[in-house]
């Protein structure tokens, strides 16, 4: 496995004369890596013959207050768990690599960014487009791997690829999880004893509310429902518990095939997301 710090030597490695007609599998990761990111390699290594995996806290995405400075960060870990995952080449730029100089130029994600995550989060998706856009450029990969953890991202991410027309093709990778149910997150580590007890509650709950929904009940109930348990459970604080139309992020109406029952909650020093996506019946109820 090569590790490599310059965009300049990324681009030497992957030059298309070099690549001989072989596809690259991109995995773009911030690192401390997990089985979650693991899981993305896996079913990279198996598509590709060549797998690239990118270790970046990206700052951009960040907003004031939040924990960029206190991230988890370990890439002699990261770089001993990618090479035995079977990566090919991890790129690990600086801060200074990615973004030499301010610029001017900003990309908005639209309506897609304005709900979940993007409510309480200003400018976030702004950011990860950002970093998504100078990664595909600067990779050039023919497919790419996101899971499905981060599902208002990836929702995102599949609409600035076709409505762009990029040339990797997006992949989805279901969640991986703890036997307990909590979503694997880089963040996990920073949940105090009592509320790493607490955490599987929200995916306890989200369950709870699929199995609502399946049985035809009303996208506020569903709603409601999810929130009291999760309320009763943890110690969390809820940042919000919502039922959408998937990938669109949209109020459900009649023709949605799929939702997205997702929730946000803020522990001391953790803010955990979770999601679960259900599929639609033509009976199930839409909401106003």
């Amino acid at each position: 496995m090569k590790i490599v710090n310059s965009i300049e030597q990324l681009r030497k490695l992957l030059n298309r004369q070099v690549r001989q007609r072989q596809t690259v599998g991109f995995v773009p990761t911030m690192g401390f890596l997990h089985e979650g990111h693991l899981a993305l390699v896996k079913k990279a290594r198996e598509e590709n013959e060549i797998v690239v995996m990118s270790i970046f806290v990206n700052p951009t995405q960040f907003g004031p207050g939040e924990d960029y400075a206190t991230y988890p960060r370990n890439e002699q870990r990261d770089a001993a768990l990618a090479a035995e995952a079977g990566v090919d080449i991890v790129f690990m730029p600086d801060k200074d690599e990615m973004y030499p100089r301010v610029g001017d130029i900003q990309i908005f994600p639209g309506k897609q960014a304005e709900v979940l995550c993007g409510a309480s989060r200003s400018g976030h998706f702004d950011g990860v487009l950002k970093v998504i856009l100078k990664l595909f450029n600067i990779v050039d990969p023919d497919r790419s791997y996101f899971g499905m953890k981060d599902a208002q991202q990836l929702a995102i991410i599949e609409t600035f690829v076709e409505d762009f027309n990029f040339r990797t093709t997006i992949e989805r990778v279901p969640t991986v999880r703890e036997k307990d149910g909590l979503a694997k997150s880089s963040r996990n580590v920073r949940l105090s004893p009592k509320e790493r007890s607490e955490a599987p509650v929200l995916y306890e709950a989200l369950q709870l509310g699929k199995k609502q929904l399946e049985q035809g009940k009303e996208a506020s109930v569903v709603e409601h429902e999810v929130a009291q348990l999760i309320e009763n459970k943890t110690s969390g604080a809820i940042d919000y518990v919502a039922l959408l139309a998937y990938p669109s992020l949209q109020p459900l109406t009649a023709d949605s095939e799929e939702a997205i029952l997702a929730c946000a909650v803020n522990f001391e020093k953790a803010r955990l997301i979770d999601n679960v996506i259900v599929k639609l019946k033509d009976e199930l109820p839409c909401s106003e």
